[in-house]
């Protein structure tokens, strides 16, 4: 579910959505970072400013979703969105994991603005959109255990809690962000999973002809477990980079 065994083409074919977002918030901090002026000019109209807000330009309750601080912070975001978000588009479709993106990430920007009480408070990231798919996550972990199972459960309840108190210890963060959307995910569950089918990575298998050339109809039989015995090390090492990764975002 949460281990990515497509190839980078096969990953921009099964989900679309999931690329998109990442490509596109890669190439803004690129242009932020590498395109004076223009770079200047996008960062200071989309950072997330209460006194801006409190003015009426409203649209910095949205555009701090696709803008990052930093390197390290860049990097986690995409990692955890190319990591987490892929099963949640497949499951839900496009449309409705949209919903759920930019719902959580609009509520964490919206209820930020809300409780932070400097209005000079500026804040970036697409962090309250990603912990709004953890807190969809752990809804299905507490409600709609059809659509996980119990090793993924397990999962998402060690990175919630990871990524939650990571929240509280380090500096820079903005705290009000990753709680609101965490609950504004868990919250939108109960309307956004109706109808919602598990996640099945035979979805993404490519559908062969019968005449096709070289066809082996036992071949799936050959390698369907081959890699088996590496997938928990092999995801428990994921989950300790992204750890990682989220530490060494404080340094920079």
């Amino acid at each position: 579910m949460f281990l990515r065994t497509e190839s980078f083409r096969g990953f921009l074919q099964f989900y679309p959505v999931v690329s998109a977002i990442v490509a596109f918030q890669i190439i803004i901090w690129l242009i932020v970072g590498l395109v004076p002026g223009l770079g200047e000019w996008i960062y200071t109209m989309g950072v997330g400013s209460n006194l801006m807000i409190s003015q009426g330009e409203y649209w910095r309750l949205v555009t701090p979703i696709f803008l990052h601080a930093g390197f390290g912070h860049i990097i986690f975001n995409s990692f955890s969105l190319i990591l987490f978000a892929p099963a949640l588009e497949q499951m839900l479709g496009k449309i409705k994991f949209l919903v759920v993106y930019f719902v959580a990430g609009i509520a964490a920007n919206i209820l930020t603005y809300l409780v932070e009480p400097s209005p000079y408070y500026l804040h970036v990231g697409a962090s309250g959109a990603i912990f709004g798919l953890f807190g969809l996550y752990l809804f299905m972990v507490f409600f709609e255990k059809r659509l996980i199972d119990p090793q993924n459960a397990r999962l998402i309840l060690i990175i919630s809690v990871i990524g939650l108190v990571m929240t509280f210890f380090r500096s820079n963060i903005n705290v009000a962000g990753h709680l609101f959307g965490f609950i504004a995910g868990f919250a939108i569950g109960p309307v956004i999973l109706k109808n919602a089918q598990p996640f099945s990575p035979w979805k993404n298998r490519r559908k062969v002809k019968d005449n096709d050339l070289g066809f082996d109809p036992n071949r799936w039989n050959k390698k369907r477990y081959r890699y088996k015995p590496y997938l928990k090390p092999i995801l428990f090492g994921l989950l300790i980079i992204l750890v990682l990764l989220g530490v060494i975002s404080g340094l920079f």
